[in-house]
Formats: C-alpha cells, sequence, structure tokens
C-alpha cells in the first residue's frame, strides 16, 4: 500500500496501534498513515463484527473508528480519518476479542438472519425479571470503544463572539467568499475542520492551488478577519447562533496551551455554508470489505499524502468525478484494471482506461485484511478482476445539516440525485458543492439485498430495509428506529441516501416522495467536557466565581454549587462536621449576628418614566405606592397563574427601582423581563438593566446587627423594608433593610470591583461583636424556620399564591401577568395542595419525604424543606399537603423509602419562629 513518494516537507514521527510502533509523517491523518503502512483491517462492524478497514477521508468516517489515548485521555470511537498523528500517538482497535485478526465476535456475523432488523423488538419482551436477565449480556454487546475510567485531566474552555459574517467551510468556495467579505470591510470569521485551508485544491489541482489559499488566508487576516482551523460548526440555531468545536490538541495529545478544546458561541449577521458533499458509496454484497474505498478518499490519500491504497485497481462509478481518481493512480504508479461506469454511454475521460459501460459491481471477495478481486455485471454478463482496491462513486450528497438545523428547507435535485437547500428561515446561504453537486447517472441495477451494507457502522444491509417494509414500516423515521439505520456516531452520513432510495423503490415512489430523516445537532460527536467548559470537574455544570471568592477559599469552607456559582455552604471550624458548623452558624444569627455573602442574587434595576407600569407588569405585587426609600416583598407569575419566583422591589428615587429575585432563576428573570420590556410593552418608557453582577452584596442578620451596621456607616441605619446610601470604608453602597432570617438583617450592595475591604470593614465589625460568618446550610435552617419560602423547594411552579398564603398580597387592580390565569375554576377547587408546617412528633423528618395518612394511603403531599429548631431542638419542616389550610393538628407519616426513613409528624401553620414578625422590626 505504500505510495510511490511520500511529502518530503514532513518529518518522521512514531505511533503505535494495537501496541505495535510504526512510522508517520507530520501533517498525516491516522487513516493515512495506517495506509501507508500496510494495514487495511482497522476495525471491527458494531453488530456481526465483520472487518473494516478505511472507507474515507473525512469526517463521515462509518468503519476506522479506534481510541486514541491512554488513562483520562483516552478517547475511543474517534475516526481515523480525522485525527492528526502526533509524535507518541497512540490507537487501539475497538469492539474485538481477543485482538483485531482473531475477533469471537465475528460469530455473530454467522448468525446474521437472527440479528436482522427489529431483532430487540422480537426477542427482548416479557416480564421484569425477564429483562433484567436480557439486560446483563445486552450491556456487554452494546458500544464499540470502552469508556476511560480515570478522571479526564484536560480543561476545556468556552468562547463568545460576533461578526458580520460566519463562514463554514474553508474549500475554494469558502475562501473565496471569506476573502471578498474581509475587504469589504466585514467582520469575518473562517472556520474549517481540517488542519490547513484549500485541502480539495491538493486533491484536485485547478486554476486555484493551495498557493492561493495561503494567499488568501494572509489577505483576509489583513483586513481583519478570523480563521479557525480544526474547527467544527456543530450546530446552528435560533437567531443565527452558530457553535462551533475547535480543537487545540489532537485526541489524547497533552494540550500544549492547557486547553484541549474550546467551544465557541458565535452570533452572526450573515452565514455562508460552504460545507461541500459527501460522495456515496453503492450497495452490493461485500461492499464493506477492506479494500474497498470511496473514489475521493482514494484521490486524497494519494494526491495530499502520498499514499497509494492500493495497485491492481478497479473504480465503480455513476458519475464523471471518479475519472479524475483514476487519473491519480496511473500517476501513481498503480494498474487501473477496470473502470465500471454505470452509464450507457462512455465517458469523455475514459480514454486510456479499460472503462465498461452498463457495469455495476456485483461482488468481492478476500481476506479480512485485505480484497483480492472484483466482480461486476457489464451488460448482464458476469466478469471478475484481481484486484485489491475498489473505489466506487455512487454520487455526492450535499452538506446540508446546518442549512437543515437554521430551519431551511429542502428540494430535490433529479441531475445529482441529491436534495439541495431551498428556502433559509435565518440569514443564511449556502454556497459551491453543497449547493450544486455533480451530476449522475441515476439508475441502479437490482443486487441481492443479503450483505449488501448501507449503514456500515450499524451494520444495516438492503435486506434489513426490505424487511422492515415487510413488516409495515413505511415512514423513514420509522424505519430508521426499527433498523437502527443512521443511528451510529456518524449519523449516517454515508448511508442515509442508499437507504432512502432502496424505501422510495420499494414504495414504488420517487425518492423525494419517501421523506427525509431529521438532521439534528452536533453535525459530529462532541466530547461531554467541553459543554461544561471550565466547569467539566464540577459535574458539568457552569461556573463562576464570586466576587468575594478569594475570601472564603482561605476559610476553607464547604462549597456548594447553586446556579452557575459554588457559594460557601458552612465554615466548619476543626473537627466539626457540616450539620455541626451550620448549627454553631445559625445559633450566632440567633443570639448575636451573623454575616453572608448575598451577591448572586439576581439584581436588575429598572428606570424611566413608565418603570412602574413594566414592574406591576411583571409583579403581582402593588409598586407604584411605594415611597422613595422604601421596598417590600414581591412574587412573580407565569401567564397561567404559578408562582415562578420571589424576590424584593426597592423605590431608589422618583423613577429608579431596584429589583431583587432568587440566584437560581436569575436567566430566567432576565428572559422574563426582555420578553415583557420588548415584546408585550415596546411602547413603555423604561430601560432594564441586569445588574447581578455589577454589584456584590453582604447580608447582616441577627440582635446586635443594627449596632454593627451604625458603628460601619456613621448614622441610624434604615427602618425594616427602607433603604439609604451610605459609605463603608469610604466606598459608596447601598443599604437595603431586609430579613431572610427572620431577625433584624441588613442587606449592603457595593460595585464589585470596589467590594473586599466593606466586606473586611464588615467581617471585623461581626467577629468583634462575638458573630461569625454563615453558609447557605445555616441560612437554610434559619429561613425554614421562619417559614419563608424558596425557589425550586416551595416555589416549584405548581402552587398559585393562594397554595402558598400569598394571595392577600395580590394587586387587587389586576394587569399583571398570571392575573388571567387566577381566574382559572380549576385553581380555587378543593383538593390542592398548599404550604403547611410539620413538627416531628416522632423521628426526625426526612427532606423530599412523601406524606402519608397512618393508613399507608397514597401520598397526599411531600416534604419541601427540613430541619433542626435551631435554639429548642426538635425536627421541623416546610411541606405541600392537600386541603393542608384545612388539616392543621392532623397527625401524618413522613416517609421516605429510598433513605428507608421515617417519622410522625403534625400539621401546623409554617411559621415557627417569632411568627408577629417583631424581632426584625427590632
Amino acid at each position: 500500500m505504500n505510495g510511490p513518494s511520500r511529502p518530503n516537507s514532513g518529518q518522521d514521527i512514531s505511533f503505535t496501534f494495537d501496541g505495535t510502533r510504526y512510522t508517520a509523517r507530520t501533517g498525516d491523518t491516522l487513516a493515512a498513515a495506517l495506509l501507508a503502512n500496510g494495514i487495511g483491517l482497522v476495525g471491527r462492524s458494531f453488530k456481526y463484527h465483520r472487518p473494516r478497514g478505511i472507507m474515507t477521508a473525512g469526517v463521515e468516517e462509518p468503519n476506522a473508528l479506534v481510541t486514541v489515548g491512554e488513562g483520562g485521555r483516552a478517547e475511543p470511537n474517534t475516526r481515523a480519518t480525522d485525527v492528526f498523528v502526533y509524535d507518541g500517538l497512540v490507537a487501539q482497535s475497538q469492539n474485538r476479542w481477543p485482538n483485531l485478526s482473531l475477533d469471537f465476535g465475528a460469530i455473530f456475523g454467522l448468525a446474521a438472519p437472527v440479528f436482522s432488523a427489529g431483532f430487540y423488538y422480537k426477542t427482548f419482551f416479557g416480564s421484569a425479571k425477564r429483562w433484567m436477565f436480557y439486560e446483563h449480556f445486552i450491556r456487554k454487546a452494546a458500544g464499540l470503544g470502552n469508556a476511560p475510567r480515570e478522571a479526564d485531566p484536560d480543561r476545556f474552555s468556552q468562547r463568545a463572539a460576533f461578526c458580520d459574517v460566519l463562514v463554514v467551510g474553508a474549500g475554494p468556495a469558502g475562501i473565496a467568499a471569506a476573502l471578498e467579505a474581509a475587504e469589504a470591510g466585514k467582520r469575518v470569521i473562517l472556520v474549517e475542520q481540517d488542519d490547513i485551508l484549500g485541502a480539495s485544491l491538493i486533491r484536485d489541482p485547478q486554476e486555484l492551488d493551495s498557493a492561493w489559499a495561503k494567499e488568501s488566508a494572509d489577505r483576509i487576516r489583513a483586513a481583519g478577519g478570523h480563521i479557525l482551523t480544526r474547527t467544527t460548526a456543530s450546530g446552528y440555531w435560533e437567531h443565527d447562533l452558530v457553535t462551533l468545536t475547535q480543537r487545540l490538541a489532537e485526541p489524547g495529545q497533552v494540550p500544549a496551551n492547557g486547553v484541549a478544546q474550546r467551544l465557541w458561541h458565535v452570533r452572526a449577521n450573515h452565514v455562508i455554508l460552504a460545507t461541500g458533499s459527501i460522495e456515496r458509496p453503492m450497495a452490493f454484497p461485500h461492499n464493506d470489505r477492506p479494500g474497498v474505498m470511496l473514489s475521493q478518499a482514494v484521490r486524497t490519500y494519494v494526491r495530499r499524502f502520498g499514499v497509494c491504497p492500493g495497485q491492481r485497481v478497479v473504480i465503480a462509478t455513476n458519475n464523471d468525478d471518479a475519472y479524475l481518481t483514476a487519473h491519480a493512480l496511473k500517476d501513481a504508479g498503480a494498474q487501473i484494471v477496470a473502470i465500471l461506469d454505470a452509464r450507457p454511454a462512455p465517458a469523455g475521460q475514459a480514454n486510456g482506461f479499460t472503462t465498461f459501460n452498463n457495469a455495476h459491481p456485483l461482488a468481492t471477495k478476500g481476506s479480512r485484511h485485505c480484497l483480492k478481486s472484483v466482480s461486476g455485471i457489464v451488460d448482464g454478463i458476469t466478469k471478475s478482476w484481481d484486484a485489491d482496491l475498489l473505489a466506487v462513486s455512487g454520487g455526492f450528497t450535499p452538506v446540508v445539516h446546518l442549512h437543515c438545523q437554521a430551519g431551511g428547507t429542502l428540494e430535490w435535485n433529479d441531475t445529482a440525485q441529491a436534495f439541495v437547500p431551498a428556502q433559509s428561515r435565518q440569514n443564511v446561504k449556502t454556497i459551491g458543492g453543497a449547493a450544486a453537486p455533480a451530476p449522475v447517472f441515476s439508475s441502479a441495477p437490482v443486487v441481492p439485498a443479503k450483505k449488501s451494507f448501507v449503514d456500515f457502522q450499524n451494520d444495516v444491509t438492503l435486506a434489513d430495509v426490505d424487511l422492515a417494509w415487510a413488516e409495515g414500516y413505511r415512514s423513514v423515521e420509522h424505519l430508521k428506529r426499527y433498523t437502527t439505520l443512521g443511528m451510529a456516531t456518524d449519523q449516517g452520513k454515508t448511508s442515509n441516501m442508499g437507504a432512502l432510495a432502496r424505501l422510495a423503490e420499494k414504495q414504488g415512489v420517487a425518492i423525494p416522495e419517501a421523506g427525509l430523516t431529521t438532521f439534528r445537532p452536533p453535525y459530529t460527536p462532541v466530547t461531554m467536557g467541553l459543554f461544561a467548559g471550565t466547569a467539566a470537574k464540577d459535574a458539568g455544570a457552569h461556573k463562576r466565581r464570586l466576587a468575594f471568592y478569594d475570601v472564603h477559599a482561605a476559610k476553607n469552607p464547604i462549597w456548594q454549587p447553586l446556579g452557575y456559582w459554588f457559594r460557601p455552604r458552612a465554615y466548619p471550624m476543626t473537627g466539626e462536621s457540616l450539620a455541626e458548623a451550620a448549627m454553631r452558624e445559625a445559633r450566632s444569627v440567633r443570639t448575636a449576628v451573623g454575616m453572608t455573602d448575598v451577591s448572586t442574587l439576581a439584581k436588575f434595576e429598572v428606570s424611566g418614566p413608565d418603570a412602574v407600569k413594566l414592574l406591576e407588569t411583571v409583579c403581582a405585587t402593588t409598586v407604584g405606592k411605594l415611597a422613595i426609600g422604601r421596598g417590600r416583598y414581591t412574587f412573580m407569575l407565569r401567564e397561567d397563574g404559578f408562582v415562578f419566583d420571589d424576590g424584593t422591589i426597592w423605590r431608589i428615587d422618583e423613577n429608579r427601582y431596584l429589583l431583587t429575585s432568587s440566584t437560581g432563576g436569575a436567566d430566567r428573570m432576565a428572559t422574563h423581563l426582555s420578553y415583557v420590556r420588548n415584546y408585550l410593552h415596546p411602547e413603555l418608557r423604561v430601560s432594564v438593566v441586569n445588574v447581578q453582577e455589577h454589584y456584590a452584596g453582604i447580608a447582616i442578620a441577627g440582635p446586635k446587627a443594627q449596632s454593627v451596621l451604625a458603628t460601619l456607616i456613621g448614622e441610624e441605619p434604615p427602618r425594616h423594608m427602607s433603604t439609604i446610601a451610605a459609605r463603608i470604608a469610604g466606598v459608596a453602597v447601598l443599604v437595603l433593610a431586609a430579613s431572610y432570617s427572620g431577625e433584624r438583617a441588613f442587606e449592603i450592595y457595593v460595585d464589585a470591583r470596589n467590594a473586599e475591604p466593606v466586606w473586611a470593614a464588615c467581617e471585623t465589625a461581626v467577629v468583634g461583636t462575638g458573630g461569625c460568618l454563615y453558609g447557605l446550610e445555616a441560612m437554610e435552617f434559619l429561613r425554614i424556620e421562619k417559614g419563608h419560602l424558596v425557589v425550586g423547594g416551595e416555589i416549584d411552579g405548581r402552587m398559585t399564591p393562594h397554595d402558598l398564603a400569598l394571595d392577600k398580597m395580590l394587586n387587587k387592580a389586576g394587569g399583571f401577568i398570571g392575573a388571567a390565569g387566577l381566574t382559572r375554576p380549576a385553581l380555587s377547587e378543593a383538593g390542592r395542595r398548599q404550604l403547611v408546617g410539620l413538627e416531628a412528633v416522632e423521628g426526625s423528618i426526612p427532606e423530599g419525604a412523601m406524606l402519608v395518612t397512618p393508613d399507608g394511603k397514597s401520598p397526599e403531599g411531600h416534604v419541601s424543606a427540613s430541619a433542626f429548631r435551631i435554639m429548642d431542638g426538635g425536627s421541623l419542616a416546610l411541606g405541600q399537603l392537600t386541603d393542608g389550610f384545612l388539616r392543621h393538628g392532623e397527625e401524618l407519616i413522613a416517609t421516605s423509602p429510598t433513605r428507608g426513613q421515617r417519622a410522625r409528624v403534625r400539621v401546623v401553620a409554617p411559621h415557627f419562629y417569632d411568627v408577629a414578625g417583631e424581632r426584625y422590626r427590632d
């Protein structure tokens, strides 16, 4: 398989495949390196464990899936055609045992008639106990590569970008479009999944060449454009948002700059798709044997990598493009023993080659490692040729995935026998080969269906398509799910059109009438760590640092994820457990003073002459009656009348208000405010600014909070639900008198850039008065005992203001979102769950427990939050209970079967501490 001339520009590097060391050249893909080393067998298919070789030269590769890297960096199911060899690369074949050449799993191929389409549905049924038996074997057989067991040491990052023009694909059409836009003064981003621009110009030299591609790239950059290589446009979303997956290091490689991959969120004014097309294979028996490759892929290996995949070659085609492969192979010293052209008339490029018209491949023969002969039908007569390579070209399928993800439609191009982009719903245009694929000859012979593969990765044959049809599956979507066609990691890039043609043939209709499956993101597989970004080590959550992060970190707190943030859950002293630390902190708030970080609360400044109108649309309580310097508790409803968030509203000035809401609901509230401002009331003269991260927040609470704050600001603190501007440590602050703990409390907001001196001054004063810092766990104890609500617990999207005993606070004038929804009779009928308090009569109340009657009937509610009394001991909780307002005094069972815990509880009012509210008004 060694080519006649390898590129001289690359250096020799070494890699291993299945434990054997080989040599490659820099710039080689792993597939090119394997072919250069004479390796034809690279993998086994999923279901039948059939021997498979390299079929393509791009991301559409269905066969050559390997595991690259070791330990936590091992990346399974990596396409050998889409990883560039680096010195020390380690690759392993997959889905075989004990080795690639001798795979005992190949026995499944002998049982192919049993494992035909719908095998799972026809076999694995019966009782639940029987399914548990099946599951053991299914899990062992599932998948191709094995996920690594070690932690991934790599880091991932995310970036956002904006541009006037985003060009996807750096072939000749894409480069030209990006160059034109950049030199017209547009902000341009050009992305290419390969590591070079204009790779097709190496495969097919034209008037334009690779030197033109390099010169154009320099001009694009000089005009201010940005070029990203090894970057795939993985998804196209609403409002011309395109996600890009950028590889900064190859799979398994230690990243030079510490970041392995980057996820880009690019918002573009206009998107140009120059994504090209994918060559289609042909369906005939044993068309999956190593040594059967796509024609353009063969040409790529010859001209770009200097690797000739075979010396005696048969070419099968229905179009002109394959003749370019014939010339490339001939120039490389290979012998073209036959060209099987499906078209009835000779092609113009057929001179100099042994060409047969009305000819189709019939079958292949060979070993598990290589191809030995090809048979075909020529004008109805069977012929055979000795060959070690069969290059096939069944036409071209435009890459329309992003166009369709953007909501675009497709139309059938009869000349190309393919779907091409039609109307676009967003600001996107498709150019080049993706818009106008090469013409093909449409007729195809009837071939034996068995072992004629259409989906190479999932082992779906024409016989499977025929069986699905015979068993009543007419929709292409049903066919897909019944046969698993197009559901592998390649998402049917080489298989869908062949299967669709067969389905249309069975139906006796044209291909467009048979339908088409849905193109969903991502275009190619994306590692889960990339979605997590910098928070990949934190259960996939996005991660933002508090303004006071370093201050907290120095005290070694227990951290807790909350929304995007990690906040201190408690500050344990030596030997303290979480519960002990939280109870100590909560008691400090009850008896002296405590201080906590509330920076993450959602905060919005609403200003303008129509600020009240906007706020009384969003908030279900009155706003207009607030005096300057005063605030009040408020809550917000969905349009159906259910509470979805709560917070406070403060009148800072004549036409300026500060609205706070929950940390976890910050993004949701920002979207809601934007919707009201821009869609429901675009006529309002009002501005809404999200200031969540502009202000750092500190809460000081407890009987001594007022004296502590008076010392800090040098004046009398504001009374409850009032606000003043002040200075602490010489820094301007806004002080709000509001309590979440049930004690006299204040929230201090300060520009986050100047916040540390304020924190230091507050901490010194609090600790000096016998207080301490407290975290989320103590905050939870305090708010449960006081009966305050939390979003996600009591406010869970299913409760109305009446259910939460908030209905007396509703704006009687109406006009707020959700007011109409509250008029529905079902929301005032008996039998709704309502907020209650629960006291333990016996045992400790488990959080999340079901509430059942002592006779053990169906659950009538659940525990939303539980805690221990801070000063007096004993277990208490908040919960939701059917007709709960009428059931005070009733005893129930709180049971949690998953924890094996239960308690006897008494239903009471949901306020356990200072019911009259005297302490926070003192």
